[in-house]
Order: structure tokens, then sequence, then C-alpha cells
């Protein structure tokens, strides 16, 4: 089959129509069941958000307003609509930042994203997310089950026993962020193991570079990207043309401009803010932090929701190296546990297909034992390793900005 169901060739005016439907109803249900939504939206009245016009004028809600609130109201900051024993999974993201998981089947909407990607039921998939606290590697995981996959449940790291499992269970698909493929590729081609079963992959959690995306397609691997977050589930997906992301049937998206809640003129460069339907966490006009643009018209493959360009960079500063969000308020913590600092700018790069983090800081002491020490506590608050460049003081620009992504995205 080509499509995963009938859902996805909607003409665009009844998928409005059909989801606008459904939203006072779910406002209504949100308002009643959560008291962090019903603060968030005081005032509003669900029988009125029947358009996006209308959904455009409701406030904003950002991740680090998630946050306060998560800290300020534990554990979910009254925006799930169950009390936590009434939930299947709960998971610890860096900030911290808590993010639940309801019962049933692909909660998560993955299943839709992995079909596009070639994924049918008998494939093996490896799935290299982290299992551990975070959601990522449950989230793909619940999609692929749901497909008819198997499942190797391999998480990150421990390289040489994954390539064991590899050579052995012979994986059709490859689940993770896009770098790590080409480690393991690398490293079975160096100890002569054989990675050859591996024909598809599906990635997220980083961008996929077009030298990436054609070094894994000469050597047999079909890479397709989704677009998820922990909060939202899947919001958009990259099927056969892989001409942009498709948005997923169960969210509405909006490019606004940075800062505001306006939507911006179609093909213009702005925030993508996400609406999921999502009775067990709802997420109403989620600012994600992505830049990204709407792509004119359906795509070739004869899906007609509306397709974004893919990742654009960020709104702010925060940025993904090696899958994990590092934020500008991380860096602050460093300068706060290390007074003696001037300023400070994490540089992230790229170097052999992988994510590089150079954080160059402004300091008199110019020790490898005060570097040694900076490092340290960079990993401890990014969960990364990173290089450490000390530089003299007043050398950086004075500019506000702390996190620099050199990276390029064309």
């Amino acid at each position: 089959m080509t499509h995963f169901d009938q859902l996805e060739t909607r003409d665009p005016e009844q998928r409005e129509r059909a989801q606008f439907a459904l939203m006072p109803d779910f406002l209504r249900r949100t308002l009643e069941l959560s008291p962090g939504w019903a603060r968030h939206l005081k005032g509003v009245d669900p029988a009125a958000i029947t358009s996006r016009q209308a959904l455009a004028q409701l406030p904003i809600l950002r991740k680090s307003e998630l946050l306060e609130r998560q800290a300020a109201e534990p554990p979910l900051g009254g925006f799930a609509t169950a009390g936590l024993g009434g939930l299947a999974r709960v998971f610890v993201s860096p900030g911290p930042i808590f993010e639940p998981e309801g019962h049933g089947s692909d909660w998560w909407r993955t299943a839709r994203a992995l079909h596009a990607a070639g994924l049918r039921k008998g494939d093996i998939v490896h799935n290299t997310f982290a299992y551990h606290l975070t959601p990522g590697g449950w989230i793909l995981d619940a999609g692929a089950r749901a497909l008819g996959c198997a499942v190797i449940a391999a998480g990150p790291g421990n390289t040489e026993q994954q390539l064991d499992a590899i050579a052995h269970l012979k994986p059709t698909a490859y689940v993770g962020v896009p770098d790590y493929l080409k480690i393991l590729l690398d490293k079975a081609k160096e100890a002569g193991r054989d990675a050859s079963s591996i024909t598809k992959a599906v990635v997220s959690g980083g961008a996929l570079f077009p030298s990436l995306r054609a070094e894994y397609q000469s050597r047999g691997v079909d890479t397709y990207q989704v677009y998820a977050t922990a909060d939202l589930g899947i919001i958009a997906y990259e099927s056969t043309p892989r001409e942009g992301m498709i948005v997923d049937e169960g969210v509405i998206v909006e490019i606004v401009r940075p800062g505001t809640g306006d939507p911006v003129p179609e093909g213009d460069v702005g925030e993508v803010v996400v609406t999921s339907f999502n009775r067990d966490y709802p997420m109403i006009r989620l600012a994600t932090g992505d830049m990204s643009a709407v792509l004119s018209g359906p795509s070739p493959c004869g899906r007609t929701n509306m397709r974004i360009k893919g990742w654009l960079g960020r709104a702010d500063q925060t940025t993904k190296v090696k899958g994990m969000f590092v934020r500008p308020e991380q860096i602050a913590e460093l300068a706060r546990r290390h007074p003696k600092l001037g300023r400070l700018r994490l540089v992230v790069g790229r170097a052999g297909e992988q994510d590089t983090m150079t954080l160059k800081a402004e300091s008199a002491d110019v020790s490898s034992a005060a570097k040694a020490s900076i490092a340290e506590t960079l990993q401890a608050l990014t969960k990364l390793k990173g290089e450490v460049e000390l530089v003299p003081p007043g050398s950086l620009p004075n500019d506000g900005k702390v996190i620099a992504d050199e990276r390029s995205y064309g």
C-alpha cells in the first residue's frame, strides 16, 4: 500500500474543515481537565476557535514557560488531562523537563512516518535512540511495532556490541540520529563485519546533511528524515520524493514570526508552532523554537497535507548537537560555576560528518587544569563532550551570542 490510510490523500479543504470541527470540543475538554491550560487560555471561548484565523489569536506557549510551570506545579505544570498515575510512562529530558506517555498503541503517531519511509510488517528495526529517561527510543519503537516490525532496542553507544547484534540479527532498517549510522557502518567495514542488511534508515534528532545522505545512498541505504519532539510526537516526515516534509495528520502546524504568534505569508521563514490533538497531553500553539517555511502545493507522492521545508535553524540560540538540545541557559550556568571567566561562546561545527562542539572562554588562567575543569563542567551540563579553547580577556565579540551554530545546512 502506497499510503498509510485515506487521511493522507484528503482534499486539503476537507482536512481543514475536519480538524477545526474537532477543535471546540477538544479545547473544551482540555480546559476542563487541565488547570495549566485553563490558566494559559483564560477567557478563551472554545466554541469560537473554528478556523486558523481564530487559532492564531490564542497565546503561544513556549518551552521555557512549560519548564517554569512544571517547576512551580509538579509534576507536569497542570498541562496533562490526568494525574501521573493515570499515564503509562514518564520521561526526564535535559532541563529538566518531564514528558508523559499515555496508554495505547503508537501514542506518538510514529507509524505513519515510518510507513512513508518504506518500513513494512516484517522489517527488523535497529533502534539506536535512547530508552533511558528520555523518550526518543520509545517514540520510534512504538511506531515500528504498530507497523508489525520487530525492534532491536539497541539504544546509543556500545558500538562493538551493536555490530554483534547487527551481524547476527540482520536488521533491515536503522533508526537513530543521522551521524551514528555512519559510525556503525565505518566500524563494521574496519572490523570486517557484515552490516549490509541495513538498506533503510529513518533519522531524527539532528540535521541530515546532503553530503551525509548522499554517502548513505552510495552505501545502499535509503534515508528519510522525521521531525518529532517529546511534547508533540511526530510533526512532519519525508516521503519518497524528499521534497520537503509532510505535516502529520494529528497536528496543525503554523509558521509564525519569531517572538510573536503572528503567521507569516506562505514561503516566508518563521518559527514552527504546533497544535496537537493529544487527549492525554494536549499542546495548543506550542512554539518549538525551530525555523522552517511552507512549501506550496501537495507532495508528488500524493499526500496532500501542508509541506514544510524542513529544519532551517533555531528561532533562539538553542541548537541540537548529536541529537541533544544545548541551551544558552546551560552556558550561563557554566559561567556561574566558573566566575573568573569572561565572555563565553559555544561554537558548533562539523568534522568528518560528525557534530563538533568547542567552548571558547575568555580566561586569564590558561592552564591545562583550568581547561580540564571547564570541559568537565561543560560535559556535566550538556551531557556531551566538547573541546575548550581559552582565549584572552576581551577577545570575544560583545554581541550577546553565546551559541554559534556554524554548520552549513545547504
